[in-house]
């Protein structure tokens, strides 16, 4: 009857054209022996630009700036002593 999308937006359909007479691959070598795991690796169509650059941006993750940095402590320790200086606290209170 009444379907509420309102905060849900239409997915575009893919299309995936092959030629109908397309090769595909050529083999170059025919004395070249495959890997044991080429055969069970993922395929698609070549012509999928979407899965390729997918694999590419998986491949080129790089996670290695997740840990906090001294410069970010540094910045922190900064901004939180101009703080304190901005409303008058006084440090005072720690000492003796």
């Amino acid at each position: 009857m009444f379907k509420a999308n309102l905060f849900k937006l239409n997915r575009n359909k893919r299309y995936n054209y092959t030629p109908r007479y397309y090769q595909g691959k050529t083999i170059d070598n025919l004395y070249e022996f495959d890997s044991k795991f080429n055969k069970y690796r993922e395929t698609y169509n070549e012509n999928d630009l979407g899965k390729k650059w997918n694999d590419v941006r998986l491949e080129n993750r790089n996670r290695s700036n997740r840990a906090v940095t001294p410069l970010l402590l540094i910045i922190i320790a900064v901004l939180t002593l101009a703080f304190l200086f901005i409303i008058d606290f006084d440090l005072s209170i720690f000492s003796t």
